[in-house]
């Protein structure tokens, strides 16, 4: 009888766990597909000219989830940059070496936090909105529409939004950097003292340009995962305005796990080549 039960519950488990893993690979997987798909017309508009799916698309999706969420942006690396300078300036003060903050901020800014912050805010700010967009479109049957039309909604909904949230992520994470880096040292000048030249040369002597490219590769990276993770959660909203919810949810939750464990990833791999 006992192992009969140990048996039931060791199927339970495997069962329970199966369907999480099958459920996340199902997910990656419409992730893959949608991002194949948009290659495809990434392609045919650059050598069709009636594939194209005009600049203006792009340009109000650029403006829509890029330059809107500039401030927010600024507004958040500014605070990041000033906790850095202030955490960091006691542990470094016991050595005699307060004048390291700019080191530490500027690697940890440039490498890892600038487009991290970046995209974890537009998430919230521009991939909820994307997937509740595109959400409305599919309960309205505005996509069937563009279907009987003949159009297809990877080329006039999705890649514009791709594009733009990939290009965007690359701009913000710019900025990010730069106003981090900057209200750090302000931090490091009026509050811890540091002479502004030797902040200066600090954090010019220890960033070097892979530190910046790698920042840049991550937040394209992000961006386009942020893109594909919200247009595949609205383009599969089922049940009215309670499915648009969940796709919201679902693309907040589920591109912040992914951007993270990318980090992760980015991190590992830039570690072993020898990038730190």
């Amino acid at each position: 009888m006992s192992s009969i039960a140990h048996a039931n519950m060791f199927t339970r488990v495997v069962n329970r766990y199966w369907h999480i893993w099958s459920d996340v690979l199902g997910l990656i997987g419409s992730w893959a597909n949608l991002f194949f798909s948009v290659l495809v017309w990434i392609v045919r508009s650059l050598i069709q000219r009636r594939a194209r799916f005009g600049a203006h698309a792009l340009a109000v999706q650029f403006v829509r989830v890029g330059i809107r969420s500039v401030g927010i942006v600024l507004l958040v690396s500014g605070c990041i940059g000033t906790i850095l300078a202030l955490q960091t300036a006691p542990s470094l003060e016991q050595f005699g070496q307060t004048d390291k903050v700019a080191n530490l901020v500027g690697v940890a800014v440039f490498r890892e936090l600038g487009p991290l912050i970046a995209a974890i805010v537009m998430t919230g700010f521009a991939g909820a909105s994307i997937a509740a967009e595109l959400g409305t479109m599919k309960v309205g049957e505005e996509i069937e529409a563009l279907e009987a039309m003949a159009l297809n909604p990877i080329r006039f909904l999705v890649m514009p939004r791709v594009i733009a949230t990939m290009l965007s992520l690359v701009v913000l994470t710019v900025f990010s950097d730069i106003c981090a880096v900057f209200f750090g040292g302000v931090v490091g000048v009026l509050v811890l003292d540091i002479p502004y030249e030797v902040y200066k040369i600090n954090t010019l002597m220890q960033l070097c340009p892979v530190d910046f490219n790698t920042g840049l590769l991550k937040a394209a990276v992000f961006g386009t995962m942020l893109g594909l993770i919200a247009c595949t959660n609205g383009l599969r909203v089922t049940g009215g305005a309670a499915g648009v919810g969940r796709a919201t949810t679902n693309t907040v939750v589920q591109t912040t796990v992914a951007i993270v464990i990318a980090d992760l990833l980015f991190s590992a791999l830039f570690y072993s080549l020898g990038f730190n």
